[in-house]
């Protein structure tokens, strides 16, 4: 993936955050950015990145370190969670109780609204029973069913919002390039966007 340069960057996310609020935390995913290419999102001030795999991770920070402020927002399997826990300052995708018992840093439940067997997360009748035995977990995360249109994530994001009420939760990650506009119209604190600031055009 060829990104776009630093100032067209620095530009969306500028417009970026403008438009969510100062209370909603811009996740730059960074999936499909290039070790190298990571050096002109640090030219853009971009200031949160959020990677999928571990082994990226470990790549990515090894280059760049504090330059940014690491979040995981890929499947997190309980093998990788020492990485994660070294480099990273939350996690977005918390979906297992392996892993759950080995964090050690903030993480965001995932929960799985759709009711797909393609997506991870957990079911919603299993939060209590994650954040009595897991009191790390701050918030929840979802990703709705893939639609054209982003009001068809609606339901979805209130979904979970009414369910971070019930339990008392504060942190809700969900929108991505596609809807994050519908997300925070339903109490995102953190989206992730990656296309609507990388395209070329």
């Amino acid at each position: 993936m060829t990104i776009a340069s630093s100032e067209q960057i620095a530009e969306r996310h500028r417009r970026l955050r403008d438009e969510v609020g100062e209370h909603v935390t811009v996740v730059v995913a960074s999936k499909y950015v290039s070790v190298e290419e990571m050096a002109v999102l640090a030219e853009a001030g971009v200031e949160v990145v959020g990677e999928n795999r571990a082994q990226d991770l470990e790549r990515k920070h090894a280059a760049y370190g504090d330059a940014f402020r690491w979040h995981f927002i890929g499947h997190l399997q309980s093998n990788k969670t020492k990485v994660v826990n070294h480099l990273c300052e939350l996690v977005h995708s918390l979906s297992s109780e392996s892993a759950a018992a080995r964090l050690t840093i903030p993480a965001l439940l995932e929960v799985n609204l759709s009711g797909e067997g393609t997506k991870s997360g957990v079911a919603p009748a299993e939060i209590a029973s994650f954040l009595l035995r897991f009191p790390s977990i701050r918030g929840l995360m979802t990703m709705p069913p893939l639609a054209d249109e982003p009001e068809a994530s609606r339901p979805y994001f209130h979904r979970l919002a009414e369910l971070a009420t019930e339990h008392s939760l504060s942190e809700l990650s969900m929108g991505t390039s596609q809807d994050y506009g519908v997300a925070v119209e339903e109490g995102a604190t953190l989206v992730r966007i990656g296309e609507a600031l990388f395209r070329r055009h």
